[in-house]
């Protein structure tokens, strides 16, 4: 089987991975020059996504590119704690949920690709449907490789060209109501013990905060925006000054600098996510959010290669991977629009949420995260 990989982030080199385990011929375009440079910031693997880094076969590089954490804290804008559980985790489960720079992540996993015997070509970008490059190999390198493909993989993020191939009327993303901001502090111990994943609920924004072991903290704000913002990244001080009632993200912000800024989307649902030849996996068919992005594609990756090594329809195959995948990503999606919405709470509820969150916490965490973090992705061949 010759395959195609559009995008050559996280989705798109497991996805590599993951089909060359079956045995299939695997090229890998992606439209930087560069994807594993500094893009984005750091991301959080939930165990989830942990074992499907072990089926891939790439878990131990992955650890020791990012460091573990054992426990979540959420916290109040006034530093009362609303609730400390698992990070990732069920509470009896031996992995820890491990933090690194989504550059590394995507360093190592490339390599892991090209050592299985993937292609990764950089600099190349398939066209969209309008210019009619995915139909004709006049249409460049890229179209090409597609047009002489047996299966084509849309792992090209959420403004995906796969997906407008699929269905050219479908679904596009539109801005969440939330941007970020993330960067790295020095010399903070308010930051508190290391191993520890840190949330707190300001009056005007949600701040992330995990102590690195080199002494370093690892932060990130999200912001309440109705409109995106226009113009340059804010800068350490003009975030400081929206948590300048919070203490702990006000001292963290006061040692800080910006190293990466983002807008969050949201995509509806979208209806087609294959037809036989093209599949889409990661955020070009589910944005879910949650903290959940990578893992999730890294789960993609993993059951993509298992249904297509199941049985010689490649059709059936696909068919049986989208119904698997959708169900699962459908259901976190609820989820993490139910965390946006406790993001962007007015002043009432968020007061009934520091009230209320403390029980939920304690007597229904396990159970209403114990299906996202037992899922078992399953062997690939060897």
């Amino acid at each position: 089987m010759k395959a195609v990989v559009i995008g050559a982030g996280v989705a798109g080199a497991a996805s590599a991975i993951a089909l060359r385990r079956i045995g299939a011929e695997v090229t890998v375009y992606e439209a930087h020059p560069d994807p594993a440079g500094r893009v984005g910031a750091f991301l959080g693997l939930a165990v989830n996504g942990l074992r499907a880094l072990e089926s891939l076969g790439c878990l131990d590089e992955v650890r020791a590119a990012g460091f573990e954490v054992d426990r979540q804290l959420m916290w109040s804008g006034r530093g009362r704690l609303l609730g400390d559980v698992p990070r990732g985790r069920a509470a009896d489960d031996p992995l820890r949920a491990v933090t690194l720079m989504r550059a590394d992540l995507v360093a190592a996993l490339r390599a892991a690709a090209v050592r299985a015997g993937a292609r990764i070509v950089l600099g190349e970008r398939l066209s969209g449907p309008d210019d009619g490059t995915e139909r004709s190999a006049a249409g460049g390198p890229v179209a090409a490789a597609v047009a002489g493909a047996d299966l084509v993989v849309g792992a090209d993020g959420l403004r995906s060209t796969v997906r407008q191939v699929l269905d050219p009327g479908g679904p596009e993303p539109s801005y969440a109501g939330l941007y970020g901001v993330a960067g790295v502090a020095e010399g903070v111990p308010e930051a508190g013990p290391g191993r520890t994943f840190n949330l707190t609920f300001g009056r005007r924004g949600t701040f992330l905060h995990q102590p690195a072991p080199d002494g370093t903290v690892w932060w990130s704000a999200q912001l309440v925006g109705p409109v995106p913002p226009g113009g340059p990244a804010l800068g350490a001080a003009e975030v400081a000054e929206v948590f300048a009632t919070e203490e702990v993200p006000r001292r963290i912000l006061g040692a800080a600098r910006v190293e990466a800024a983002t807008l969050f989307h949201v995509l509806p649902p979208v209806p087609r996510r294959q037809d036989g030849r093209h599949v889409l996996v990661g955020d070009a068919a589910h944005p879910v959010g949650a903290g959940q992005g990578a893992s999730m594609a890294l789960e993609d990756a993993v059951a993509l290669a298992r249904a297509l090594h199941a049985g010689p329809d490649r059709a059936a195959a696909l068919a049986a991977f989208d119904r698997e995948r959708t169900a699962r990503a459908g259901k976190l999606a609820r989820t993490a629009a139910a965390n946006r919405d406790a993001k962007t709470a007015g002043p009432f509820a968020a007061r009934v949420r520091d009230a209320v969150m403390p029980l939920v916490f304690a007597r229904g965490y396990a159970r209403s995260t114990g299906w996202l973090h037992d899922y078992r992705p399953g062997a690939l061949p060897r």
